[in-house]
């Protein structure tokens, strides 16, 4: 738990150093066990159990994609089949963050691994 908690906390930071927004669900959301084609919950179900068929409207659901679009919605990013993007547009990177290296350095002949005869 205190391993996560300091992941959720660099995440915060560093979303919020490049201006982007960190949505967070609640712990408890039952992700898996909720159908996302009509949204009955069905209840727990072992982990051996990776698809499952909704007993409401019959879908069949793998389980890890049923709880990505599950979060997805709990998050508010989901979106209608009626022509909204999926994709965000493109974000230019911050100018800080554009390049590895602030200056190239030389290569000697043994870093690139050339012989010299």
């Amino acid at each position: 738990d205190a391993g996560w908690s300091q992941f959720v906390t660099m995440l915060e930071y560093k979303a919020a150093r490049y201006g982007r927004t960190l949505l967070k669900i609640g712990r408890f959301e039952p992700t898996s066990q909720t159908c996302s084609q009509c949204g009955v919950k069905e209840g727990p179900k072992p982990l051996h159990v990776r698809t499952w068929e909704c007993g409401a409207c019959k879908a069949v659901l793998d389980r890890d994609i049923n709880a990505a679009v599950n979060v997805a919605k709990a998050a508010g990013l989901a979106v209608t089949a009626c022509g909204a993007r999926v994709r965000p547009g493109l974000v230019p990177a911050q100018r800080d963050e554009t390049g590895t290296h602030p200056k190239p350095r030389p290569t000697t002949a043994r870093q690139a691994g050339i012989a010299l005869l």
